[in-house]
């Protein structure tokens, strides 16, 4: 297989919301409370509240958020490992 920057930037991302995935999972089904701040404790970078802009004819509204945890980074690093070694 031939190896492109968009090959890697799907492996990026089915990593990352794999391991967003299983975090959200994990603070959902964990018993100690521990166990939770550690894997679901995430940072969120992004505009918010939204930029919103009335321009009468049309309403416009531009926004991003993103949501990191521990298992996010994980997964990404997995995803880029796994890149390199296919």
């Amino acid at each position: 297989m031939k190896k492109t920057g968009w090959r890697l930037l799907g492996f990026i991302f089915i990593g990352g919301l794999l391991g967003g995935m299983l975090g959200e999972i994990l603070s959902v089904f964990s018993p100690s409370k521990q166990i939770q701040t550690i894997f679901a404790g995430s940072l969120t970078p992004g505009i918010d509240p939204p930029l919103t802009m009335n321009l009468v004819l049309i309403k416009v509204t531009l926004g991003f958020l993103f949501k990191v945890n521990l298992l996010t980074i994980l997964g990404i690093l997995l995803g880029v490992y796994l890149y390199k070694n296919m």
